[in-house]
C-alpha cells in the first residue's frame, strides 16, 4: 500500500508499530523495511515532515540548525533562502514514497496498554496491536510553559516559541524573549530586526566557538545517556552542547542584541520585574510581548498506562531500550534526541527489537 495512504485498517496486528514519522520514526521504518519486517507507521500529523513542518516560515534553510539526511537518501539540494519547513516536509514525503513506507495518517495514539503477547494501541482511528513498539514521538507537541508569578496579570501577549510564525507581527513593540536555547537565539535575532528586544535566561549562555565535532558530540551524548540510564529526565540538548556562534550570532552580538539579563522574578500588568538582590536594586521593564522559548518535554503521555516513570522523573533506558519493557524502544529520546542521533539509533533499535521478538517467539 502506498505511503501515506488514507485507507486505515484498525484492528490489524503487526509485529512492530512505529509511533511518529519524524526523523527518528522514518529512520526506524527504513531499517524495518530493509529487514523485511511486518510493521506499520502511525503519524498524528496530516502531512509529512515531522516537527519540521511546523517550524516558523521565516526560518530559512541556510539558517536552520541540525538538518541531517535520512538513511539511504540524501537531503536534496535546495535554494538556501527556501523555508526549512518546506524543504524538509517535501524531503520526508519523497522518502516515504521512495521506500514505500506504510504510513497511516493522521492517526494520534492516545494510550498504549500491555497485552499477554505485546501491546494494544488506542488511537484516533481505532485500535491496533503489535508485538513490539518503536516510539518516536519527539517533543514538539509538548511545549513547556514555566510557572512564574504574575503570568495571569500580564496585559500583553504571551506565546511559546512553538507558536512563533515570524517577526513582522512584533514591529515597533518591545519583546522579551525567555530561554537560552537555539530557537530562542534564532527568534530573538529575527525579532530584533523589527522591534526592541530583551533577552533573559536562567543561566549564563555557554557559546561554542569551535564548531561541534565528533568528539564533542560523543561527550554530549554520553552525558545524556548517563541521565537516562539513571532514570532521570534527559535535560535540554543545549545544556550539554552549548550554543553555536554563527555569523548571524556574531552580527547580533555586535548590535547588542545578545546582552543577556538574568530571568525576571515575576510578570506585572505592563511588563516584567526583578526583585532586589545584594547586587542589584529592584527594577522593572515594560514589555508588549513575552516569547517563552523555554523548550519542550518528551511527548510520552500515551505511554502512561505502562507505568514506566522512575522516581527520578525519567524512564530507565539501556540505549534505546526501555529496561522495564524490552519490547519497547524510544528513539529520539535522551541520547538519540537529535537528527543525527536518531539516524543512528533507529536502525540499532530495530535490530535489537527484532532480535528480542525472535527470541520471545522461540521461547
Amino acid at each position: 500500500m502506498p505511503a501515506g495512504s488514507a485507507v486505515l485498517q484498525p484492528g490489524v496486528r503487526n509485529d512492530v508499530v512505529v509511533i511518529g514519522a519524524g526523523q527518528a520514526g522514518l529512520s526506524a521504518a527504513y531499517a524495518l523495511a530493509r529487514a523485511g519486517a511486518d510493521f506499520l507507521l502511525l503519524d498524528a500529523d496530516a502531512g509529512s515532515g515531522g516537527a519540521w513542518q511546523h517550524r516558523w516560515p521565516s526560518l530559512r534553510l541556510d539558517r536552520a540548525h541540525r538538518i541531517a539526511s535520512l538513511p539511504g537518501m540524501d537531503l536534496p539540494a535546495a535554494d538556501p533562502a527556501t523555508p526549512a519547513s518546506e524543504v524538509v516536509a517535501g524531503y520526508f514525503a519523497a522518502y516515504e514514497r521512495r521506500f514505500d513506507l506504510p504510513v497511516r495518517r493522521p492517526v494520534a495514539v492516545s494510550a498504549v496498554h500491555r497485552t499477554d503477547d505485546g501491546f494494544r494501541l488506542t488511537t484516533s482511528a481505532g485500535e491496533w496491536s503489535a508485538r513490539g513498539l518503536v516510539n518516536a514521538t519527539g517533543t514538539w507537541t509538548r511545549p513547556f510553559w514555566p510557572a512564574y508569578p504574575g503570568r495571569e496579570l500580564f496585559g500583553g501577549r504571551q506565546l511559546h516559541a512553538a507558536d512563533y510564525r515570524g517577526a513582522a507581527e512584533f514591529a515597533d513593540q518591545h519583546v522579551v524573549v525567555v530561554g537560552g536555547g537555539t530557537s530562542a537565539v534564532q527568534q530573538l535575532i529575527e525579532i530584533s530586526e523589527v522591534a526592541t528586544t530583551t533577552w533573559v535566561t536562567r543561566r549564563e549562555p555557554v557559546w561554542r566557538t569551535g564548531g561541534f565535532d565528533e568528539d564533542a558530540g560523543r561527550a554530549a551524548v554520553a552525558l545524556v545517556d548517563q541521565r537516562v540510564r539513571a532514570g532521570l529526565a534527559p535535560g535540554s540538548v543545549v545544556s550539554v552542547t552549548g550554543l553555536v556562534e554563527t555569523e548571524a550570532v556574531l552580527a547580533a552580538r555586535a548590535r547588542g542584541v545578545l546582552d543577556r539579563l538574568p530571568v525576571f522574578d515575576r510578570l506585572t500588568p505592563d511588563g516584567v520585574a526583578w526583585d532586589a538582590t545584594a547586587d542589584h536594586p529592584a527594577r522593572s521593564l515594560r514589555a508588549d510581548v513575552v516569547v517563552w522559548a523555554t523548550g519542550f518535554r518528551p511527548a510520552l503521555d500515551h505511554l502512561a498506562p505502562l507505568h514506566l516513570r522512575a522516581p527520578g522523573g525519567g524512564i530507565v533506558m539501556d540505549g534505546t531500550r526501555v529496561v522495564a519493557e524490552p519490547r519497547l524502544h524510544l528513539v529520539g529520546y535522551g541520547p538519540s534526541a537529535s537528527t543525527i542521533g536518531a539516524n543512528r539509533a533507529g536502525p540499532r533499535a530495530v535490530r535489537e527489537l527484532l532480535r528480542t521478538l525472535a527470541e520471545d517467539a522461540a521461547a
